[in-house]
């Protein structure tokens, strides 16, 4: 929306100004819309409702998989220490799951998503939040290769070698949790949902306006984003469907 809005800055100055006028104004109506209005909760909505919260009836899991996303790798190599941007939900949880069941392995997969690879990895600084949050040193596995969700699907398989019949949980985003649960799918590695990091408190949300824009505005971004990645990971192939649902029994 701002390329748009300098495109119609730059309109303006040519003999295209009454265009350039109109895309303005379109612009910044737009804008608006995703910074106080529903918009970014209707986006949201279906993406992390789409999977119910974990059921813990059927017993202690195998194992949890943790994915990456919290810690932003290069303010912490900056400050030689973890910096948690957000998402902390997805640390917090794995902990609390490990404590529940005591005999679970928990894996972080995680690298770097920079185009230019460095040394930061994003395992190396989650490994000691989960540690000081409880998870032995020892039970934990880390995954330090991956760029993307879709290799955290292939490294993860690759790395812990789920036999038949094992139960691992997914813990990533609510949002995320679409994609993320379509690509495990695609890579043959049987998971169960277990959402976190909720951006929208649900069904009753689904008309707020906000009068903060910023609020408005980050939720439109992440929802956006997510759609374009459901969208561009089912042309490639990665997923099997445009929004992969919980299993049909």
């Amino acid at each position: 929306m701002i390329e748009l809005g300098i495109v119609s800055v730059v309109l303006m100055a040519t003999r295209f100004a009454a265009f350039g006028r109109k895309l303005a104004a379109a612009t910044l109506i737009l804008l608006a819309l995703a910074a106080f209005s529903p918009l970014g909760n209707l986006l949201l909505y279906p993406l992390e409702s789409r999977f119910p919260p974990w059921d813990p009836s059927r017993g202690a899991p195998d194992g949890i998989i943790v994915l990456g996303g919290s810690v932003d790798t290069d303010l912490s190599a900056a400050h030689r220490t973890p910096v948690v941007a957000h998402a902390a939900d997805r640390l917090f949880a794995p902990a609390e799951l490990a404590r529940r069941y005591p005999n679970t392995r928990v894996i972080f997969t995680g690298g770097t998503a920079n185009l230019v690879s460095t040394d930061a990895r994003e395992a190396d600084y989650s490994a000691p939040i989960l540690e000081n949050l409880g998870i032995a040193k020892q039970r934990l596995i880390l995954e330090r290769d991956s760029r993307n969700t879709y290799e955290n699907a292939i490294f993860t398989k690759q790395l812990v070698a789920p036999k038949p019949g094992e139960r691992w949980l997914l813990v990533t985003s609510a949002f995320h949790m679409p994609r993320s649960m379509g690509i495990f799918r695609e890579a043959g590695f049987d998971v169960e949902a277990y959402p976190v990091d909720w951006r929208m408190g649900g069904r009753d949300d689904l008309l707020s306006f906000t009068n903060v824009g910023t609020d408005g505005l980050g939720r439109t971004e992440v929802a956006v984003r997510e759609w374009i990645g459901l969208v561009a990971y089912r042309l490639m192939g990665r997923t099997g469907e445009l929004l992969p649902g919980p299993a049909k029994d």
